[in-house]
């Protein structure tokens, strides 16, 4: 079988082009080639200036001559494997799949088996490489014991078309949550920079200086039995942990989060016995129950819905018919 030709472009810079980054330049100037990706062909050598390598940090000269040459997909160090997801919707550009709890996105270390990344290869073989070789077609991610709603690409048009979205903020993504506490109000926003944790590398937290800006929006849906909310929230940017930080920052950390929220020993000193079984919470209880976005190829607004798993469900009736 013949091997998939590079894609070659030329470019001559002038004056108007001047100052400007070669990252930034590429990636506005090749449909569908995003600012990293760019970044990656200049460090790996397929980009020239005036037949030299630059770095991603070059400013352009007027009169400078750009070679750019774009390698076909590479073969990846992936096998596909049977995993159990939902199709929600599918066609020839994406996929929108309903996560399970427990399902890590794409490989990483103590996961190199078994992710969504492997069951959607063995579902549709024909996944972007645009996201990197260990994370094909992925766009946005949800952290494993989040269930709900994943859009994922299958070519690299539709990847940087869907990105872009995301970056922008312009993707409806609407959770539902089960918090500690009654929330006062009935809606609210939250818009605190996050970052890393200073002291704990593994976790983020809200900071006074230094952090990226997060917004997220909340709207109380109902109270369950006294010591509990159900929220809907909505979150305009998306960092790490983003919603799980948010709220606990403000006092109503998410049921069952264990980075974030109450611990063991909390639940075994003030949640009693249902029907004389202990009530069992594996993992926060945060659903992406709707996303929307603009469709890659016909331009159009389209949202998607999934219901909330059975764990939830089981924990809301629980919550309302129990007193505390």
């Amino acid at each position: 079988m013949a091997h998939e030709p590079d894609r070659v472009f030329s470019f001559s810079i002038t004056d108007k082009d001047r100052e400007q980054r070669i990252d930034s330049y590429l990636a506005s100037r090749v449909d569908d080639l995003t600012r990293s990706r760019a970044q990656e062909l200049i460090k790996t050598g397929f980009v020239k200036v005036n037949g030299s390598a630059p770095k991603a940090s070059y400013r352009l000269r007027q009169g400078d001559q750009i070679s750019l040459s774009i390698p076909p997909p590479v073969s990846y160090p992936l096998e596909p494997e049977p995993v159990e997801f939902d199709t929600i919707y599918e066609d020839a550009s994406l996929i929108v799949v309903n996560k399970p709890p427990g399902l890590v996105i794409h490989p990483a270390p103590g996961h190199a088996t078994g992710t969504l990344v492997h069951g959607l290869l063995e579902h549709c073989r024909d996944l972007s490489g645009i996201g990197g070789r260990l994370r094909p077609g992925i766009v946005h991610r949800l952290d494993r014991d989040t269930s709900g709603l994943v859009v994922v690409a299958k070519h690299d048009r539709a990847h940087a078309f869907l990105s872009e979205q995301f970056k922008s903020g312009t993707v409806d993504k609407r959770y539902v949550a089960v918090v500690h506490g009654i929330v006062k109000s009935e809606k609210g926003k939250i818009d605190l920079p996050i970052a890393r944790h200073p002291k704990k590398r593994k976790e983020m937290s809200v900071v006074t200086s230094g952090g990226k800006r997060a917004l997220t929006f909340w709207r109380k849906m109902e109270t369950l039995g006294g010591q509990f909310a159900l929220l809907s929230v909505s979150p305009k940017t998306g960092r790490t942990h983003q919603i799980r930080v948010h709220l606990s920052h403000l006092g109503h950390p998410i049921v069952g989060d264990p980075v974030y929220g109450y611990k063991k020993s909390w639940w075994k000193k003030n949640l009693p016995r249902v029907g004389g079984v202990p009530l069992t919470i594996n993992r926060q209880m945060l659903h992406a129950e709707n996303l929307g976005f603009v469709h890659p190829d016909s331009g159009v607004y389209c949202e998607y819905w999934a219901p909330l798993p059975r764990d939830m469900e089981n924990l809301i009736g629980t919550l309302k018919s129990t007193s505390f």
